[in-house]
């Protein structure tokens, strides 16, 4: 995928020195990742030249997109040795690419996803090489973000997951580990700390602007929650925490607060 965080995460591998290869199957998603990297690649250069004297931005720019090609199928990356998903957020889809994907490419690739939500090890399965498998989610922008979660299955093999962390810390990620936890670390703890606050503006009990601002100033957050619920996309945290309580019915932190409902 070559969307939002698939261009980005393309973006970053081809300027840590890594040849890679940008993969949509929609011509103009793809064509407008292509457009979104090289426009991102020369402003970030651009930047660094502001600030680095002797610094060749035109060059580095040039040596960042010559490592990059694009195509439109997914036989592109058969011989890859990291193969990193940003398709739909949808268990079934990617399940099913996965399927396939373990038949395109070669044996010994890795394959990463990048869900934010969605249970790692069942993609995992369907790809036939659980233990060549791990979640890699990054947040958006991924160009400027620095964090990166490392996802495990209890049949990731140790010495892939090193290889991915490794490789991730090179793209100039700082790593976490964590296991196949719903929402892993951030969004775990973040997404019903976004439903609390929902329902907190639904009950009355503080207004929406009131909310923000004390979560800014008394916690030092740089977004309140629900200003950042806004940004995140409220059919996103609707979708994630429709999926949850469907997984985990008797987890009381995964609740839709019913205002979200009505999105």
């Amino acid at each position: 995928g070559l969307g939002l965080m698939g261009h980005g995460i393309a973006q970053i591998s081809a300027a840590a020195g890594f040849r890679t290869v940008g993969v949509d199957l929609n011509a103009d998603v793809l064509a407008n990742g292509q457009h979104a990297i090289e426009t991102s690649v020369a402003k970030l250069n651009a930047r660094k030249a502001s600030k680095q004297e002797g610094f060749d931005d035109k060059a580095a720019t040039e040596e960042t997109l010559a490592r990059l090609t694009y195509a439109s199928s997914v036989d592109a990356v058969a011989q890859c040795d990291l193969i990193v998903e940003a398709i739909v957020e949808d268990a079934a889809v990617k399940e099913k690419f996965y399927a396939d994907l373990g038949a395109r490419a070669k044996p010994e690739a890795i394959f990463a996803s990048n869900t934010s939500s969605l249970a790692v090890a069942p993609m995992a399965l369907a790809s036939k090489r659980p233990d060549r498998f791990v979640g890699l989610h990054y947040f958006n922008p991924v160009q400027l973000m620095k964090l990166c979660e490392v996802v495990a299955t209890p049949k990731a093999d140790d010495h892939v997951l090193e290889l991915v962390d490794g490789w991730a810390t090179l793209t100039g990620k700082v790593t976490v580990r964590c296991k196949d936890t719903p929402g892993f670390v951030v969004n775990r703890l973040l997404v019903p700390n976004l439903a609390a606050a929902i329902a907190m503006a639904e009950r009355g009990d503080a207004a929406i602007q009131d909310i923000d601002a004390a979560m800014c100033l008394g916690a030092g957050h740089p977004m309140g929650p629900l200003q950042l619920a806004d940004y995140v996309g409220l059919d996103t945290c609707l979708s994630i925490l429709a999926g949850w309580c469907d997984q985990y019915p008797t987890e009381p932190a995964f609740f839709v607060p019913p205002s979200l409902m009505a999105k």
